[in-house]
C-alpha cells in the first residue's frame, strides 16, 4: 500500500480520536472502533445527540474503508471523494469512472455496531441517520464474551462512582494559573473484551482563581470494567501552604511585625506579591491590637469575575521590648500624659 495513502486512512481514523498507526493490525482499528463506538453512541450522549450522531456514523463509515482491502485500496488510489466510484458490489470490477456514483453505500451504523456486540445494547430511537432498529436492549459485558437480552424497557449500562485524585497547586499557581501535565494509568477493556494496562498524559489548565476543591472532570479516564460504563477522572484543587499568605476566600491574609516604636510612629510595610511585585505600603495610623490594612485588589482573582480581584489584608503583630530604661519609660509616660 502507498504510504501517502495510508496516512490518510490514518488520518481519518486519528481525526475521530483513535491512535491507529501506519501499520495497525485489524485487531487495532477493532480496538479504536469498538472504543470510538460506544464513547460517541448517541443514547450515551443526551445533551449533544445531534452531534453524536453525526461522529457515530463517521466512526462507522471509518471502519468499514479501513477493515475492507478492496475500499482501503481504492480509498488510497482515489481518496474519500473517489469511493462514491468504486464500483458496486456484483459489478464485476468494471471501471470506476462509468455512470453508476453510487458504489461505496455504507452499512448502516447499527448494523456495523451489531457485529461487535451481537445485537445493540443501546435504543437508536428514530434517527434515520444512525440505525432503523426500533428495539430495547440491555448490555452486559461479561469479560471475554458478550451477553444480551431483549427487554420491554431499555436498561443502559451502569456508571460507577468517579475516581478522584488530589492536585496540589502553590498558591502561586492559583493566582497566574499554569498548566499541569498528568501522566495516568488505568485499565480498559479492549476489542476482544479483556482487561488491558494503558497510560496517557492529561493536561490540566489550572485557572486563576481556582479555589481548595474545584473539581476537574475527564469524562470515561477513570477503569474500565466489564458490564460497565468506564468511570469518571476527577482531580480535585488542593491548596498548598504558604509561608507569607493565608487564603480567606477571594482575600490574601498576612502578619507583618512592628517595633513599639513603628506602631505609635508609623512604617512603611513591603511586601512581595504572589506575582513577584513588590509593593511598599505605607502605615500612617497607631497600630493597635486589633488593627488591620486592607490593601484593595492585591488579593485572589475571582475566576467568575475576572474584573474583580479579592483584597489583602494585613495584620500586625507589635514586638513590645523586653524592658525600658527610666528615661525610655519617663518619655512614655510625658508622651501619653500629653
Amino acid at each position: 500500500m502507498k504510504s501517502r495513502g495510508r496516512r490518510n486512512l490514518k488520518k481519518m481514523v486519528v481525526e475521530l480520536g483513535a491512535q491507529v498507526d501506519r501499520n495497525a493490525s485489524d485487531d487495532d482499528l477493532k480496538k479504536a472502533y469498538r472504543k470510538l463506538a460506544m464513547r460517541w453512541h448517541p443514547d450515551k450522549n443526551p445533551t449533544f445527540k445531534t452531534e453524536a450522531e453525526a461522529k457515530f456514523k463517521q466512526i462507522s463509515e471509518a471502519y468499514e474503508v479501513l477493515s475492507d482491502e478492496q475500499k482501503r485500496q481504492f480509498y488510497d488510489q482515489h481518496g474519500e471523494e473517489g469511493l462514491k466510484d468504486i464500483p458496486p458490489p456484483g459489478s464485476g470490477g468494471g471501471s470506476p469512472y462509468g455512470s453508476n456514483k453510487t458504489g461505496f453505500n455504507p452499512r448502516s451504523a447499527e448494523d456495523i455496531f451489531a457485529e461487535f456486540f451481537g445485537t445493540s445494547p443501546f435504543e437508536f430511537g428514530s434517527s434515520p441517520s444512525v440505525g432503523r432498529s426500533n428495539k430495547k436492549h440491555s448490555y452486559s459485558d461479561g469479560g471475554t464474551e458478550n451477553m444480551y437480552r431483549t427487554n420491554s424497557e431499555t436498561t443502559t449500562l451502569k456508571k460507577p462512582p468517579p475516581i478522584e485524585n488530589k492536585l496540589p497547586c502553590t498558591l502561586e499557581e492559583l493566582y497566574s494559573g499554569s498548566t499541569r501535565k498528568m501522566k495516568i494509568s488505568r485499565t480498559v477493556i479492549d476489542a476482544n473484551g479483556c482487561k488491558v494496562p494503558e497510560t496517557e498524559i492529561l493536561t490540566i489548565e489550572v485557572k486563576p482563581g481556582w479555589k481548595k476543591g474545584t473539581k476537574i472532570t475527564f469524562t470515561d479516564k477513570g477503569n474500565e470494567q466489564p458490564n460497565q460504563l468506564p468511570a469518571d477522572l476527577v482531580f480535585v484543587i488542593d491548596e498548598k501552604p504558604h509561608d507569607l499568605y493565608i487564603r480567606d476566600n477571594n482575600d490574601l491574609i498576612m502578619t507583618h511585625k512592628v517595633t513599639l516604636a513603628e506602631a505609635i510612629g508609623g512604617t512603611t510595610v513591603k511586601v512581595t506579591t504572589l506575582d513577584g511585585r513588590t509593593l511598599s505600603i505605607p502605615v500612617r495610623d497607631m497600630i493597635t491590637p486589633d488593627y488591620e490594612l486592607v490593601v484593595a485588589k492585591e488579593g485572589m482573582p475571582i475566576p467568575k469575575d475576572p474584573k474583580n480581584i479579592g483584597d489583602l489584608r494585613i495584620k500586625f503583630e507589635v514586638k513590645f521590648p523586653n524592658k525600658l530604661t527610666s528615661e525610655q519609660k519617663k518619655a512614655l509616660k510625658t508622651a501619653f500624659n500629653s
